[in-house]
């Protein structure tokens, strides 16, 4: 099984990059977040998920472990293949799927494309425990005073900032009573 790549970027796409590793160019499918949260840096390294099917031999790739801990988690529910998981990291952080299935919001499951409300359902049932035995490495951002820290850290890295800079930025400007749009002017000038 294939679990990491070390190598040279070649190629980095919304969806997939292309790395090469001793000569050998690997595509890896990715998520929009792991997208905003790599930089153009050329030695990259990237935890992946080798999937195979009868038609195709997939490399997924995370940013993080804990991304890729999200995905396996996410594919061992029925109805949620690894393209839905792609899906579901893309549209939200490991952070707030895990959040969203600890307070069984099936709102915030549902609002990603392509996930009804019976297999919101079923991921909030087959995955609260596990939930609760997963570990981030950043402090709980989804405490009350948080939330306009994890909004702005949201915004910047849709804009294209890589996350950990724009953690950096945010902590350095945040005095934890700032708006939304301030956190993020404030952020945008260390940037």
């Amino acid at each position: 099984m294939i679990t990491q790549l070390n190598g040279r970027l070649i190629e980095k796409n919304p969806t997939s990059l292309v790395i090469d590793c001793g000569g050998v160019g690997y595509e890896v499918k990715i998520s929009l977040n792991t997208f905003g949260t790599i930089g153009s840096e050329e030695s990259i390294k990237i935890y992946t998920k080798f999937v195979v099917r009868e038609d195709a031999q997939l490399l997924y790739g995370f940013a993080e472990p804990i991304e890729r801990e999200m995905f396996n988690h996410l594919v061992s529910v029925s109805g949620i293949g690894p393209n839905t998981a792609m899906i579901m990291l893309s549209s939200l952080i490991p952070e707030e799927i895990a959040t969203a299935i600890q307070a069984e919001d099936v709102k915030t499951i549902q609002s990603i494309k392509g996930i009804g409300a019976k297999t919101a359902q079923r991921v909030i049932v087959d995955l609260k425990d596990k939930m609760l035995k997963m570990t981030f490495s950043t402090e709980n951002i989804f405490s009350s005073n948080n939330t306009n820290h994890f909004d702005a850290l949201t915004a910047l890295i849709s804009l294209g900032f890589d996350k950990k800079s724009a953690e950096k930025a945010i902590d350095k400007v945040s005095t934890g009573e700032e708006s939304v749009e301030k956190l993020i002017k404030e952020a945008l000038k260390i940037l």
